[in-house]
């Protein structure tokens, strides 16, 4: 059976013999945005205007009968096969390879070039606007968005607390009963920032930073009464200073909180009104995207968050784990521990569901799946509302290691 081969560049479809020669060609406008609009049309598996005159100059040989058209991809062999050809792939014959090595002479030929640098120039500048816009399109992916702010606010967590411990440590040599008296974080930093020496910290001032009436008088009396080392204002700067970036943290958290709550509620609408913006964007995080997300079972929704304990359970036969990140659900998390397992499965088959309704029609039907949720964990509840009765082990009796010597015989 004779062989023809279609092969395709940058610029043009060409339909080869099997010695390699040109026996048709169509060329693609040089215009870069066109061009790149038609690229970006055969990167998706579809035929451009210019690969389709080819297949219809195909048509309309006399010889065709009997003739197999080898092309080097599974999508373009698809391709060609709706419009009625007989198409086999071999990726990997040298007519492809050869017709590669002299692409750019083959141009030149043509008239398309003059020269072979000029040829490699415009590639290239056909390659960098082609990542552009596959660039554009993945930033186009408002989820993604949502995932990067989610693993920002996650950061700064992390950077808080990591500051917040230093900070303590650090200020408790000038005033060690505030690290006592005051558990919350920021709060702390922002005494610290603003008193800055213990003997500053009037219930004038404290409250001036909106600090209650009474731990105000607490943290008063106590800096009067205080066993820290007196510290000057040379080395107070570098303590407040730290105080300070910490309070910035904490506004730009909240404002990319503010932001995730936005987003989520665009791309995301039911899986937020189940659990909120913050915990829907982690699951978000944790599966990769909306569309991943949405093509995940019920199971996988639920132990989101807990592979290390899913795999270590599968590997050593124990009890796997019944929740994952989800179980930061008010629901599940304020249950008794008998319960929060069944929760965890009502709460994550309405997240699939909710989960693929956002990203395959985006309808919003939050609030009836929300409705039915809290029927099923009211119903959990009520009907799961003692503790299962504990399963009695019998003892396990020690075994006897037998004596050295000693011969066991079978009967």
């Amino acid at each position: 059976m004779r062989r023809l081969f279609v092969a395709e560049h940058f610029l043009g479809v060409f339909l080869l013999d099997e010695n390699g020669e040109v026996l048709l060609s169509e060329l693609r406008p040089k215009d870069i945005s066109t061009l790149v609009e038609a690229l970006w049309i055969r990167n998706e598996g579809r035929l451009d205007e210019t690969f389709r005159k080819l297949v219809d100059r195909i048509r309309s040989l006399e010889d065709l009968k009997g003739v197999s058209i080898a092309v080097e991809d599974p999508e373009t062999a698809k391709a060609l096969a709706e419009e009625g050809l007989e198409v086999t792939v071999d990726a990997y014959n040298k007519v492809f390879s050869g017709f590669r090595n002299r692409v750019f002479e083959i141009y030149m030929k043509l008239g398309v070039f003059k020269e072979i640098d000029e040829a490699r120039r415009y590639i290239h500048t056909v390659s960098m606007e082609l990542a552009r816009r596959g660039l554009r399109k993945f930033a186009a992916k408002r989820d993604l968005l949502a995932v990067q702010s989610i693993r920002a606010i996650d950061d700064i967590d992390k950077t808080i607390n990591l500051f917040a411990a230093r900070l303590r440590e650090w200020y408790s040599v000038h005033f060690p009963e505030l690290d006592q008296i005051v558990g919350d974080h920021i709060l702390y930093a922002k005494i610290v920032n603003s008193i800055g020496d213990r003997s500053q910290a009037s219930e004038e001032s404290l409250r001036a930073i909106g600090v209650s009436e009474t731990l105000a008088r607490r943290i008063a009396s106590a800096s009067k009464k205080s066993i820290g080392a007196d510290l000057s204002e040379f080395d107070l700067k570098p303590i407040q200073t730290l105080a300070r970036i910490m309070i910035e943290l904490n506004e730009l958290r909240s404002y990319l909180t503010e932001y995730n709550s936005h987003v989520m509620k665009e791309i995301a609408p039911n899986v937020t009104e189940l659990v909120g913006p913050l915990l829907g964007a982690r699951l978000l995080s944790l599966a990769g995207s909306l569309e991943e997300l949405a093509k995940m079972p019920a199971s996988t929704i639920q132990v989101l968050g807990a592979e290390k304990a899913l795999f270590r359970a599968l590997r050593t036969g124990a009890k796997p784990p019944k929740h994952g990140v989800i179980f930061q659900f008010a629901e599940i998390h304020r249950s008794p521990r008998w319960q929060r397992g069944k929760i965890a499965r009502a709460l994550a088959t309405k997240l699939a569901i909710a989960a693929r309704v956002d990203f395959f029609t985006g309808r919003f039907i939050g609030d009836k799946l929300k409705k039915m949720l809290f029927e099923r964990i009211n119903e959990i509840k009520e009907l799961y509302a003692k503790p299962p009765p504990k399963e009695e082990r019998a003892p396990r009796g020690r075994r006897k290691k037998p004596k050295r010597g000693s011969e066991t015989t079978s009967t």
